[in-house]
């Protein structure tokens, strides 16, 4: 292992990790780039967290990951049947570009957002909008068809940031990519695709939220966030003291950099991110419920935490994590490994074991085309479950992609399964975004469309009470997991690995964003 990290850290100046001697850049490295820096138009975590430095929401979210607290807006109320919030908002807030922030630039965000036109996958994380007003250019009128019980914690998401106009006509089909505006500590300075993202301090900032010691501005002259891919080279190069910061250091490796003596290695706590497969259930080799079963409980899932996380994770058999909120207990038992019922299972649903021991029905092949992206653990646990599926006779054909054409490979119809880890804050979230028929065709990948499901989505989300929302999500939790419409694997640890010389790191665990906001760093 030594050899191969020293290898990997000879390595790093051919593959263009090198620097400048500018002391006031933040360096910060990641495995994954994105397709775009709209955050609107995406799901996509590698989006987000960029997203999250460059632009603000009306609220934030505290570290507990639970509470909205004031952040564009400084204060809101809501009408007694939850249907209406007033936000009152700052008024001494500005975009990168020097426009004044006001009522108006919230209006067009979330006017933006639910327009067909924009294809937004979250729009539903801004609730059933019936109307935006602004009667005066710090107040903003926010009135839903129905209520929404998660609408406060849902609005410091990423893609319920607020964009300015003029930069989106502007820049027209390059907003995003060569160009964006935002109102946060950190501005959009460049974009080189699979290579580097550049930031630099928005020098008027002084409005952040009340969690961080410094509201603004940041402490660096910029933040150089490198891509570098290679699991081995993330390590070597943050052990070797070329990057300040990371929270995508592999798990398997986080034993070895917790005793470096230069790192400091912290968990997100609260965290909740699922690793799964989800089945394509409108495709025929997964539409059966007894297949897409047997492949759920054929797989050992504690020999892939603790082979190929080397612990860094805990065996998932159920979609919601159970210390998340609203999480149903009767889905527990659900899922139970057994490899002979697995067989069992196929032969009931008549996929026959052939000479070469794949199965086959009316001459196909159970052969489902599973995509998994050439990063992280994805690789290595997808060739793990292709062998556990070979033992009951099925060849799963595993394709890699590079994180940015990922997305759109996933969001076509021609595979059977494909895997993401999803970060969420709770059951209903998860719900919400997965098994919502106006979801599909992504991120409800799955196809599923069922109106049952629906309307408990629905009610779940309109409840004015917990009890209420936990009844809704919890009929929703039984019968997505009932159908066996993902195969759950774990759920990941997430960690921040930072150099000992920079001060005031906390992880946060905003949609796998430990960075968020950066205020507090210094060296």
């Amino acid at each position: 292992m030594r050899n191969m990290l020293t290898g990997a850290v000879a390595l790093l100046g051919a593959a263009g990790i090198c620097w400048t001697a500018e002391a006031q850049t933040l360096r910060v490295m990641k495995s994954l780039d994105a397709p775009h820096y709209d955050g609107q138009r995406t799901t996509w975590s590698p989006t987000s967290d960029i997203v999250n430095m460059f632009q603000d929401t009306l609220v934030a979210l505290d570290w507990d990951g639970k509470t909205a607290i004031p952040y564009l807006a400084k204060s809101w109320t809501i009408s007694e049947d939850g249907k209406t919030y007033v936000f009152k908002l700052r008024d001494d807030v500005t975009f990168c570009s020097g426009k004044k922030f006001t009522a108006a630039d919230v209006v067009y965000s979330f006017k933006r957002l639910k327009d067909p036109e924009t294809k937004a996958p979250y729009a539903w994380r801004a609730g059933e909008i019936k109307e935006l007003r602004a009667p005066d250019p710090y107040t903003v009128e926010y009135e839903l068809n129905e209520p929404y019980s998660e609408l406060l914690l849902q609005l410091s998401m990423y893609t319920n940031a607020i964009h300015n106009q003029e930069s989106v006509e502007a820049l027209g089909k390059d907003y995003g990519i060569k160009g964006i505006d935002g109102t946060g500590p950190w501005c959009f300075e460049s974009w080189q695709p699979r290579t580097e993202i550049v930031l630099k301090r928005h020098d008027a900032y002084k409005w952040g939220p009340s969690m961080y010691q410094n509201r603004g501005p940041v402490k660096f002259e910029k933040v150089s966030i490198k891509i570098v891919p290679e699991d081995a080279s993330r390590v070597a190069a943050i052990m070797g003291g070329q990057f300040d910061l990371s929270h995508q250091v592999p798990l398997a490796f986080i034993q070895q950099v917790k005793a470096a003596p230069n790192l400091t290695v912290q968990e997100a706590q609260p965290n909740f991110q699922l690793m799964y497969y989800g089945y394509k259930i409108t495709r025929p080799m997964v539409a059966d419920k007894r297949v897409r079963e047997a492949m759920n409980i054929a797989i050992n899932r504690a020999e892939i935490v603790k082979g190929i996380l080397l612990g860094n994770a805990e065996p998932a058999f159920t979609f919601v994590d159970p210390k998340a909120l609203d999480f149903a207990d009767k889905t527990k038992g659900i899922i139970k490994e057994d490899v002979e019922r697995a067989k069992k299972l196929l032969d009931e649903a008549g996929w026959k074991v052939g000479s070469d021991g794949i199965r086959e029905k009316d001459g196909m092949k159970l052969a489902p085309r599973v995509l998994f992206t050439q990063v992280a653990y994805f690789p290595r646990v997808s060739e793990a479950i292709q062998g556990y599926m070979r033992k009951i006779g099925i060849d799963w054909k595993i394709v890699g992609y590079d994180s940015t054409i990922a997305p759109a490979e996933m969001g076509k119809q021609d595979y059977e399964l494909w895997t993401v880890t999803v970060p969420y804050l709770s059951a209903g979230e998860l719900m919400n975004v997965y098994f919502n028929s106006k979801n599909i065709p992504t991120p409800n990948r799955m196809n599923w469309k069922d109106d049952e499901t629906d309307e408990w989505l629905r009610a779940g989300r309109a409840a004015l009470t917990d009890t209420e929302r936990a009844l809704n999500y919890a009929r929703v939790q039984e019968k997505v997991t009932s159908e066996h419409l993902m195969m759950p694997v774990m759920n990941i640890a997430m960690y921040t690995v930072s150099s000992k010389k920079l001060k005031g790191v906390r992880p946060h665990m905003l949609y796998q964003n430990t960075f968020y906001k950066g205020l507090d760093l210094s060296f």
